[in-house]
């Protein structure tokens, strides 16, 4: 035992020497940044959907600014909305890309959400539009929505984000008869566009769209139309949805599309780390210029309606993230 206690005031002695006390504080110092170091993952969709590259534009994009505070951001593939929302409220994701449709009814708990309400879920910030886009066979003759009347349309499956806007919408649409509903996945849909399975494809998406471009280009089809008076009876009855104009010029189409849609909302739960909200959301917003350009989505990025949005998104604004916005001006 005694030897043991010489060698420890024997370390203890040389430790008081300048270059060795210099390497114990290093060491020391490296140790607690690497405890305190926070790493956040953003839930996103498919490899080939939009949410996937737009949450790898926001860490890249964030990257630095979130580093010098201790912060990791990683984008993550998932099935998309719903489970987006559900894990981060489980505490398995700390940031999730949810349409703000979905984060309505799972706030409020209803559509697909009665008896399971999400009060826990909370809006960070909107991003853009997730457009209803319908897509029909050239030979249906199907040019606006009202033609979709006793036609067999795919909304997806229950679990799809298009049919939580299908289920929302429907019944204000100036249909003349039920739509025979269908539930194909989006990878079988355009083999049952083309073989004449189903008449068209109602979609929720942002633009430019793998999907959409793949439709297009392997048989005859042909956007449907929105009618204005529908866009405005639709975002006046649901603050959630907002209005815009499909870029049809990206798949070669002349017309631009009028059209509505739920807007593609961050979110996080309320039990999240405020620092770790409120950094986010200021990154985000330093930069807005930057993400404009790195993915077509995000090309019309807008910092006020961004937060204006998001108080109408479904859920209650983080206050971490409200305070953020009430510092660079953007909020009152």
């Amino acid at each position: 035992m005694g030897r043991i206690i010489a060698v420890h005031d024997l370390l203890l002695r040389r430790l008081r020497t300048p270059i060795l006390v210099t390497a114990f504080v290093l060491v020391a110092s490296l140790a607690r940044a690497t405890a305190e170091e926070t790493f956040v993952s953003i839930g996103s969709g498919g490899m080939t959907a939009v949410y996937y590259p737009v949450a790898q534009a926001i860490c890249r994009a964030i990257y630095r600014e979130l580093r010098q505070q201790g912060i990791w951001c990683s984008p993550e593939t998932t099935p998309g909305s719903v489970y987006n929302l559900e894990h981060v409220v489980s505490g398995e994701l700390e940031f999730g890309i949810v349409q703000s449709d979905i984060l309505y009814s799972a706030y409020k708990g209803v559509d697909g959400w009665n008896g399971k309400r999400v009060p826990e879920v909370r809006s960070v910030l909107s991003l853009y539009p997730e457009l209803v886009t319908v897509v029909a066979r050239a030979d249906a003759n199907i040019r606006f929505l009202a033609d979709l009347s006793g036609r067999r349309v795919n909304v997806g499956s229950v679990a799809a984000g298009a049919r939580t806007t299908w289920n929302v919408i429907s019944g204000d649409l100036p249909l003349t008869a039920p739509v025979q509903v269908t539930q194909f996945n989006q990878d079988e849909t355009t083999k049952a566009l083309c073989k004449g399975a189903i008449d068209a494809n109602f979609f929720v998406v942002g633009h430019p769209s793998p999907l959409v471009s793949q439709w297009l280009a392997t048989c005859p089809m042909n956007f449907v139309a929105v009618r204005e008076s529908v866009v405005d009876k639709i975002v006046s009855k649901y603050p959630f949805y907002a209005r815009g104009v499909i870029p049809t010029k990206l798949y070669h189409v002349p017309d631009e599309i009028l059209s509505f849609g739920p807007v593609a909302t961050l979110v996080t739960s309320a039990s999240t780390d405020s620092r770790v909200v409120a950094a986010v959301a200021k990154a985000i917003m330093t930069h807005v210029a930057e993400l404009r350009t790195m993915h077509p989505a995000l090309a019309e990025l807008d910092e006020k309606r961004m937060v204006t949005r998001t108080l109408t998104a479904g859920a209650p604004l983080h206050p971490a993230a409200a305070v953020v916005y009430k510092q660079i001006g953007l909020l009152k």
